[in-house]
């Protein structure tokens, strides 16, 4: 990486954290200075005491020295303390809105990029780093340590400096002063060098170590892989698999650390020899009179500070260096762009319910593939109708419907609603049209008229209409909070949990309760029983109303229930037509498709 791409990431790093929390920022500054001032008060006026002393100097001078260093370490303290207490509460705030930005991108990104797995593993990668000390939290470790390692170098040279003018000390033990301080500054860069390299080799060599650890871990500790752990002992297995990975973590930290032990000692000899030269080559100025007792203690204290903060500033440096690739990845995320349109045009409301969606020679495929999931797709229908469309896994069916809903824009081909380009019209308007179930549909912990409505604010009579109407009514009923009761117990023990049916009927509720003008459903009664899965079918023209409803499902019952079918195979469109037109077709996939199912079910399954 070029130093201007240091310098680049670093300047808008800086610019990030403080739109984060700019009080946050300002306290860490002020406080390092603050911080790294309060040791050379007590240097600076103890040297003055001792000569104070060694002159003896009137007992009101010497009680003014004390007052001065007692008072005004108080005073720096005190400040001190008020920045750290207002950059704590600073740091909550900082913490909030970092978590809300990641999350607040997780959701405004496109649906594309939410399914891409590179994606995902990049996001738990961030995740990981940042739990580890690096991108944005590494970056404010080294600022605040380059802070007060500058503090720290201007006061050293300011208490310093009048010793290069001493006539007492030759020009020769100076130039061996500044050549050791340069040496043990030197050693010290050099090994910081070294072991920042060696701590970013680690720390990207466990990354896959890292990650297994952690989805180990959580499928140790959540509540709901208890039973799958003791039914089919799996406590051994993923226990050896999380102390395999872990141990390999172990073995490289424990020869990272005895790299970095060797380089630390060789400086803490380097250091020690050049404080025993400065001792020597300042007593022999006091001993010949060219220095105070006092001024021995100040330039041994400050010499020593001086080459611990040159030290730690390059270590700063090197550690913003080191953590500037991090930042990289993490700004990388937030700088994945959404290719999705987003229109302008208002979706108009209409009272005849005139809706026409046509798909007009659409093909897709799927960011990254080759394959095309969906060719030369051609149809138009109405609001209003009612839509069945069937096939094998994998023809094309929830594909179909994300391009209708815009979860992804097709890589041929146009949808048009009343003749206009879908691309066209306010992004978030059209998406507020649609009420969908997908196979994997998603609940959440909360509470079950949030789910519902899909937010913390609900009609409660709507939301206990359309549990009914979607078949929920009588769990419901055995509910004592009702609505108010928690799904799952991950944030209330008391909450319930329910089977994989009853959360298809939570799921249909809240596309329900949306009432928006298209209804789609993506094998919505596949995890019910025969008995709950008709009673959806017989309901089906009262559940969707004067909704488009489409319908989709590879259970072929529920076509019958439709003004029209659409068969895909291999992403196309083989057939449409009324299901005794399909049926009646020998040669047709829809005869084909039925007469497989029809071994399984009796005339009565199919509600005939």
């Amino acid at each position: 990486m070029k130093i201007s791409e240091h310098i680049r990431i670093y300047k808008r790093s800086l610019k990030y954290l403080f739109s984060l929390s700019r009080t946050h920022m300002i306290c860490l500054i002020l406080g390092s200075i603050l911080q790294n001032l309060l040791p050379y008060i007590p240097i600076y006026f103890s040297a003055l005491l001792l000569d104070a002393l060694y002159e003896s100097q009137s007992a009101d001078r010497l009680l003014l020295l004390v007052l001065l260093t007692v008072g005004s370490v108080f005073l720096f303290s005190l400040a001190g303390t008020w920045l750290s207490s207002a950059r704590s509460q600073a740091s909550n705030e900082m913490y909030r809105n970092q978590h809300w930005e990641q999350a607040e991108k997780a959701m405004q990104m496109a649906y594309a990029s939410v399914e891409d797995p590179e994606v995902s593993l990049l996001r738990s990668r961030i995740a990981m780093e940042s739990q580890t000390g690096y991108n944005l939290w590494g970056l404010v470790y080294a600022t605040e340590n380059l802070v007060s390692n500058l503090t720290r170098i201007l006061m050293s040279l300011t208490l310093t400096l009048s010793f290069f003018f001493l006539d007492s000390v030759p020009a020769s033990e100076k130039c061996f002063l500044i050549a050791g301080i340069l040496a043990a500054a030197a050693g010290m860069v050099f090994s910081s060098k070294k072991t920042e390299d060696l701590t970013n080799r680690f720390y990207g060599e466990c990354v896959q170590a890292n990650l297994f650890c952690e989805k180990y871990s959580g499928y140790m500790n959540h509540y709901s892989s208890g039973k799958d752990i003791r039914l089919y002992d799996m406590s051994e297995g993923l226990l050896s698999l999380n102390h395999r990975e872990g141990m390999l973590i172990n073995q490289k930290k424990a020869a990272l650390d005895m790299k970095a032990s060797a380089m630390q000692a060789a400086n803490q000899v380097l250091s020690h020899i050049l404080r025993f030269g400065v001792y020597m080559i300042l007593i022999k100025a006091a001993l010949s009179g060219g220095i105070s007792v006092g001024s021995i203690a100040r330039y041994v204290s400050c010499v020593m500070m001086l080459i611990g903060a040159v030290s730690g500033c390059c270590a700063a440096i090197q550690r913003i260096f080191g953590n500037n690739p991090y930042l990289k990845r993490y700004f990388s995320y937030l700088d994945i762009p959404n290719p999705m349109y987003q229109g302008s045009l208002t979706v108009e409301k209409r009272d005849d319910n005139e809706y026409y969606v046509e798909f007009r020679d659409v093909s897709f495929r799927y960011p990254g593939t080759e394959a095309y999931a969906l060719r030369h797709v051609n149809l138009k229908f109405k609001v209003g109708e009612k839509l069945a469309v069937v096939g094998e896994n994998g023809s094309g069916k929830t594909t179909f419907i994300k391009l209708m809903c815009r979860l992804y824009d097709p890589t041929e081909g146009e949808i048009l609603l009343n003749g206009v380009n879908i691309k066209k019209y306010d992004y978030d308007e059209y998406m507020s049209i649609f009420s969908v179930v997908f196979q994997d549909f998603r609940l959440f912990a909360f509470r079950l008229g949030e789910n519902v409505a899909a937010g913390p604010d609900y009609d409660r009579e709507k939301a206990v209409r359309v549990l009914n109407q979607s078949g929920f009514g009588e769990r419901l009923a055995s509910m004592p909070e009702g609505t108010e009761s928690f799904l799952y117990k991950d944030f209330e023990d008391s909450g319930i949990e329910v089977s994989g049916g009853e959360a298809q009927k939570i799921a249909l509720a809240r596309a329900l309760y949306k009432d928006a003008p298209f209804l789609i459903l993506d094998e919505p009664t596949a995890a019910l029983d025969p008995v709950s899965e008709y009673e959806i079918y017989s309901k089906f023209n009262a559940i969707a109303g004067d909704k488009t409803a489409i319908y989709i499902s590879h259970r072929l019952a529920s076509c019958r229930f439709c003004d029209k079918i659409m068969v895909f195979d291999n992403g196309r469109i083989v057939q449409r037509g009324s299901h005794e037109s399909l049926l009646a077709d020998s040669c047709g996939k829809y005869h084909e498709l039925w007469h497989a199912q029809a071994r399984y079910y009796t005339q009565e399954d199919f509600g005939a």
